[in-house]
């Protein structure tokens, strides 16, 4: 059969999603073609000719984008196509499409289930979590990586690649979506195919590497071996990865080995100062943890960039404030992208916070364009100031504003709040530290459960089927 591939968005990176997806059904013998539509057009693909057309939702932004996509290869085609959606939020997001959209989903180790539909033979199940072995990712059929995102360093940039050592999580924490899918589970990929993958991608110019996984520590010992193994096959490459405040607290050891390793810095999941936020959310750590992890990352030569979530029906605007305040103090404006500011607490379908009375007293029903439930803060101000925020970000990211600018504006609107309310905040006017020497970064600004900016959506060649 021939079938086609679509990505809409995977941070900014070379689509991982399509290219092991591609491998198991080139292994099952179809004719597999792609398209990504964060670097190219939906009219550079063929949509003519598949029997089916597969599009990966690994998450929010990703899935935001894949409707109106969806949408368009159905008008054109209609019944003579079937269109699945695959991924983490397809299981969680599809079941509330409109009828006859899609024809299949499915989430979590999804390749062979698509090579069973592809095949003729579908797996009734929408999550499927058996144990896989991975072929090589079939990436020949992706735009090179110089279309994708670029570690930026040094005053030069670097091609980057990206990879998973696992997927699924064993926490739980209550807001992602992960635990929803993975129910406290991880699985891996197979060392060998991941470092032969690491190599093929060296090959091609890549010097600095995105390990995705949701958190790279979940498995300490698999962590290490695969780190290992791809710095002794390329000992000069750099790379990335998430992970937890507690694991940092827990293996500064293990961190450090990474540094020797090439790890340049890692993405931590922060999201408040708030106790109350933190306790619901699950988080497992305390703001006190958040500065030791950093004074840990620190001392190694590790750049710590949090991830956030400021905007929840239990955060204030003094949280808001002593957030702001976190980041300035402790000289974090260059390793927090603006849009970890504006970010609102989204509530897909199975989210853990569903099951909790403070979650379900702010409830207002479910958007099924946004593919969340609907929650209200009980301080109107707070609901005001995330959508100045948010609406300032997405303008500035597709402006190309310098980030400290953005910041700069968001300080402002967030004492404009302040003033009306009548919270005192004694640093609202001071100016920004200084800029420090500007730490490694990602090119990509956005983050993987924020909207997609006019930009994003309009690049994605949604008018194909009008």
């Amino acid at each position: 059969m021939r079938v086609l591939l679509i990505s809409c968005y995977e941070l900014g990176h070379q689509p991982l999603h399509v290219a092991s997806a591609a491998a198991f059904l080139r292994v099952a013998g179809h004719d597999v073609s792609a398209v990504d539509l964060s670097v190219q057009r939906l009219d550079e693909a063929d949509i003519d000719a598949p029997g089916l057309v597969a599009i990966a939702v690994p998450m929010h932004t990703a899935m935001r984008m894949a409707v109106p996509v969806a949408r368009a290869i159905r008008a054109r085609r209609g019944p003579d196509v079937r269109i699945v959606l695959f991924g983490l939020y397809a299981p969680l997001c599809g079941p509330a499409l409109e009828s006859g959209l899609v024809d299949a989903l499915v989430g979590g180790e999804y390749e062979q289930a698509l090579a069973g539909i592809a095949d003729g033979i579908p797996d009734p199940r929408t999550i499927v979590l058996d144990r896989l072995r991975f072929p090589l990712p079939a990436r020949d059929l992706l735009p090179p990586l110089d279309r994708y995102t670029r570690l930026r360093i040094h005053g030069e940039e670097r091609l980057t690649g990206y990879v998973e050592a696992t997927r699924g999580c064993v926490h739980r924490c209550r807001h992602c979506p992960v635990p929803a899918v993975y129910d406290g589970r991880i699985r891996v990929w197979q060392r060998d195919a991941l470092v032969a993958d690491v190599v093929r991608l060296w090959e091609a110019g890549m010097r600095h590497l995105t390990f995705g996984d949701p958190d790279f520590l979940n498995a300490v010992p698999h962590a290490l071996a695969v780190a290992r193994a791809v710095h002794e096959q390329c000992p000069q490459l750099t790379f990335d990865v998430t992970t937890k405040v507690e694991h940092i607290l827990e293996h500064p050891g293990v961190v450090a080995e990474l540094r020797d390793l090439g790890l340049l810095f890692i993405v931590s999941a922060v999201e408040s100062t708030s106790p109350r936020v933190l306790e619901i959310l699950d988080k497992g750590h305390s703001a006190d943890d958040v500065l030791s992890a950093l004074r840990i990352c620190r001392s190694l030569g590790i750049e710590l960039r949090p991830s956030l979530l400021p905007f929840t029906p239990w955060g204030t605007l003094r949280d808001q404030v002593d957030l702001l305040d976190l980041i300035a103090d402790n000289d974090l404006i260059d390793s927090v992208d603006p849009v970890q500011l504006s970010i609102r607490l989204l509530v897909p379908p199975g989210s853990l916070l569903l099951a909790l009375p403070e979650m379900r007293e702010h409830l207002r029903g479910y958007n099924s364009e946004s593919f969340s439930h609907l929650w209200q803060h009980p301080d109107p101000m707070m609901d005001a100031l995330q959508a100045e925020i948010a609406a300032l970000v997405a303008v500035d990211a597709d402006a190309g504003v310098a980030p400290r600018s953005t910041h700069a504006a968001i300080r402002h609107l967030t004492a404009q709040a302040a003033a009306r309310a009548g919270l005192r905040w004694p640093g609202a006017d001071r100016a920004l530290p200084s800029q420090r020497d500007v730490p490694p970064r990602l090119t990509e600004p956005w983050f993987c459960c924020a909207e997609p900016t006019t930009a994003q959506l309009a690049g994605s060649g949604v008018s194909l089927g009008s």
